[in-house]
């Protein structure tokens, strides 16, 4: 007799979503029950990007993500070297709304 797994998932992955999006900066906000990421794509010179993809997850599955991208990201680095953070400044951010002022 077979033994199934029971921790075993089967995901689909379409054609259009196996493409995937490139996108180089994105816009982390929270609330009290989820966390929104917005994924945006800059061009360079053009001082308005586009979101190219939101996620929106409960705040137990954001620290599931932050988890798993340390330990892919210290797996990667000890295979090919330290990542440079560059520039980690950030564009200025306007969403329509009025400037924040304390």
């Amino acid at each position: 007799m077979e033994e199934k797994n029971e921790n075993q998932v089967n995901i689909e992955l379409n054609d259009d979503m196996a493409n995937g999006v490139y996108s180089n900066l994105s816009i982390i906000t929270h609330s009290p029950s989820e966390f929104v990421a917005d994924f945006v794509q800059m061009m360079p010179g053009v001082p308005k990007g586009k979101v190219r993809s939101r996620v929106i997850m409960t705040p137990q599955n954001a620290k599931r993500l932050l988890e798993a991208l340390k330990e892919n990201v210290a797996k990667y680095e000890q295979t090919h070297g330290a990542i440079d953070s560059g520039n980690m400044s950030m564009p200025p951010m306007n969403f329509g709304t009025p400037t924040t002022q304390a």
